[in-house]
């Protein structure tokens, strides 16, 4: 009868890469976003996002 190993450390480290670039992606696309909001030009832009540039301790006067 022959034993058939499985290895895991492949595929968990995969799934770890994936979700640490998933994670990177999302935390550069929220500060390109907060950095084209809290300098947009817009006065339509700057009151829609003013409330939350305060909160987040974004100057933006």
């Amino acid at each position: 009868m022959a034993t058939q190993t499985i290895s895991q450390t492949t595929s968990t480290s995969a799934a770890g890469s994936r979700r640490l670039a998933a994670g990177g992606a999302a935390m550069l696309l929220g500060s390109a976003l907060l950095f084209l909001v809290g300098f947009a030009p817009l006065p339509a832009v700057h009151n829609a996002a003013h409330d939350t540039r305060h909160s987040a301790a974004f100057p933006c006067h």
